[in-house]
């Protein structure tokens, strides 16, 4: 499944809430299914600045495909970057690149934000972006 197909089968899920706190539910509820990161990963250098919460963004390149780990001190900020991890785990380098990741603004999540929680979606997906930049220019 491309990047595009699994973004549009996410917003094809919450598109089954009609209430938007439906909606959260059900994002806190992927937050709590995503792996925590141990203690000893959660370090400043892996921690997304700017956001309104703590959140933690690491990956592991497999030489071709990009793993994440992500972690937050926040129910609600878990599960949004969980959609991340749900759609960029197990993709290339070049195809986190040349993804379009405002599919957020689509699953109608982004209107019931504070302003600051929204900012910190673009931070995810740039972060993510950054680390996958990282691994496509890193020696094999």
């Amino acid at each position: 499944m491309t990047i595009a197909e699994k973004q549009n089968h996410l917003i094809e899920e919450l598109s089954f809430f009609e209430d938007w706190t439906e909606r959260y539910e059900y994002v806190i509820g992927m937050g709590k299914r995503l792996s925590e990161m141990d203690e000893a990963q959660k370090t400043s250098d892996k921690l997304i600045k700017g956001c309104q919460s703590q959140v933690w963004v690491d990956a592991d390149f497999d030489g071709s495909l990009m793993h994440f780990h992500a972690d937050s001190d926040s129910l609600i900020t878990k599960g949004m970057i969980s959609l991340f991890v749900k759609v960029l785990d197990g993709e290339s380098p070049d195809h986190i690149l040349q993804a379009d990741l405002s599919f957020i603004d689509r699953t109608g999540l982004k209107e019931h934000l504070a302003p600051t929680r929204a900012n910190a979606l673009n931070l995810m997906a740039t972060e993510m972006k950054k680390l996958a930049l990282k691994a496509s220019s890193s020696p094999s």
